[in-house]
């Protein structure tokens, strides 16, 4: 109690509160760009930092990370193109709603989904944190090779129309995460002489070009009247009481999914909306209006991938080990300022930790006001016309993807992977199972590596882990539950009842 005292005064101070909100709007601007990340935003404003107070420069990042997971929502909704990888998902029933004349109730919906999935895991980090962070402890090679095969069974169930186009995705998803240098070997693999494809493929640069350049040349094809009736703004932005009665359970679940998901070292918010997702899409009644403009699609999406940030800083201030690549810099960034993340943090350095909870916690609110007023200036990008918003995606590509490695190479394998997206588009074939294997390829390659290892080559090391095997046995359930024969079962025993 007098650690939580201690940071409440801290966070209360005009510098502190300041720091928050400009933190806050930073994140949302960068999130709402397409092709800017919140590690990228992050890194570079790291620097600015150095002159402030340590609590105050940390919770200016931590409150732009913040910012950042929501902000990816309004390009995603608007202009069908994820500001930041965590906001992929959102974009299958947010894009759809803004085609019906519901873009205002899309962004409403996600704004609320984010507050209450931000407060709930600032909660956790709040009370339960050193707890949670003995988790993370848990999740070794064994237990992340079943949370990685877990993920690709959710490939099914985001194959919209044709399951076998689906599968053919998330396989090629796969197979691109392969690209560059064997972890264990050395050796390079399809890297045809490339000393550039040697690091892999940035997910990044892969998820602007599916997503982003498509969407460019979908904005040329069309007619400019339809766009323009299409995207008109007049619904009511905040959900209904109602609506929310209808989300609040989705919501709820999707923040314990983004929390513990944040948990596990290496996944983070791109992975958390996807689970957060799929499982919205299991429990729901009515599940064939997933993709089609479904506001339990947005919620669990968007709930889960703010929910990963409070998620995430548990095993960094805990442990010292980041959850995701955001969370890796700020870790960066309490070293740079003398201050070791580790179990000791939340006692010896108690004053800078508790401050940057409540930060994050009092993030959410600011997130919520901040994004009231910055969402209904952002819809004005609807306004602009096709001809001009086309370019203005491009180049915005461009930038971004030159601006990972500083390099014209990343630029090129964006185009690639724009062309390769929209062509898939023209064949019907859905671009998130590659997205989906892109996550989680290089994770299963690692630790399926390094638990063969562990068991002496025994594959039966994966069922002798009773985290793993459970994993394992949800993973086939999921399987199984998507097959026709489950359905025909399922629809059988509900007429024999009948």
């Amino acid at each position: 109690m007098e650690y939580l005292m201690l940071g409440l005064n801290n966070v209360m101070t005009f510098m502190n509160l300041a720091a928050i909100v400009v933190g806050t709007a930073l994140g949302l601007f960068v999130g709402a760009m397409p092709g800017l990340s919140a590690t990228m935003a992050i890194a570079i404003l790291l620097p600015l930092t150095f002159s402030l107070p340590t609590a105050t420069g940390i919770s200016m990042l931590a409150s732009l990370y913040l910012g950042a997971m929501y902000g990816g929502s309004i390009a995603a909704i608007l202009i069908r193109t994820p500001g930041t990888p965590a906001a992929a998902a959102t974009v299958l029933d947010g894009y759809p709603m803004a085609q019906q004349g519901r873009a205002g109730k899309a962004l409403g919906v996600s704004l609320f989904a984010s507050l209450v999935g931000g407060v709930i895991s600032s909660i956790a980090l709040l009370t339960v944190a050193p707890v949670l962070g003995s988790v993370a402890l848990k999740f070794g090679p064994v237990q992340l090779f079943a949370v990685a095969v877990l993920g690709i069974t959710i490939i099914g169930s985001l194959s919209q129309g044709s399951t076998i186009k689906g599968l053919l995705s998330g396989v090629l998803g796969l197979l691109l995460a392969l690209v560059g240098m064997d972890p264990v070997t050395g050796s390079a693999r399809f890297t045809f002489g490339m000393i550039n494809l040697y690091s892999g493929i940035s997910f990044t640069v892969a998820l602007i070009g599916l997503f982003s350049i498509p969407q460019a040349i979908r904005l040329i094809e069309k007619d400019q009247k339809v766009i323009t009736q299409v995207n008109k703004f007049k619904d009511r932005m905040l959900p209904t009481m109602k609506e929310i009665k209808q989300i609040i359970v989705t919501v709820i679940r999707g923040s314990i999914i983004g929390i513990f998901t944040g948990i596990i070292p290496g996944t983070g918010g791109d992975t958390a909306c996807w689970f957060s997702y799929n499982e919205a899409k299991r429990f729901s009644k009515n599940k064939a209006n997933f993709g089609k403009g479904a506001i339990e699609g947005v919620a669990a999406a968007e709930s889960a991938n703010n929910a990963v940030v409070g998620g995430a800083l548990i095993p960094t201030l805990t442990l010292g080990i980041p959850g995701s690549s955001a969370t890796a810099v700020l870790m960066g960034s309490l070293m740079v300022h003398g201050i070791m993340p580790g179990p000791t943090l939340m006692t010896e350095y108690a004053d800078v930790t508790y401050t940057l909870i409540w930060a994050l916690l009092l993030a959410n609110v600011a997130l919520f006001f901040v994004g009231l007023l910055f969402t209904r200036l952002a819809v004005n990008v609807v306004k602009i016309p096709n001809h001009v918003l086309a370019p203005i995606i491009v180049i915005l590509c461009v930038i971004g993807s030159f601006a990972i490695n500083n390099s014209f190479f990343e630029v090129y394998l964006m185009l690639i992977f724009g062309l390769l997206g929209y062509l898939m588009d023209k064949i019907g074939m859905p671009t998130a199972p590659m997205v989906v294997g892109l996550i989680l390829g290089f994770m299963l390659n690692m630790s399926l590596y390094q638990s063969l290892l562990i068991g002496r080559g025994s594959w039966m090391i994966f069922l002798q882990n009773p985290i793993s095997a459970i994993l394992l046995l949800v993973a086939l359930f999921s399987v199984i539950q998507s097959t026709p024969l489950f359905g025909w079962i399922k629809k059988k025993i509900v007429a024999s009842k009948i």
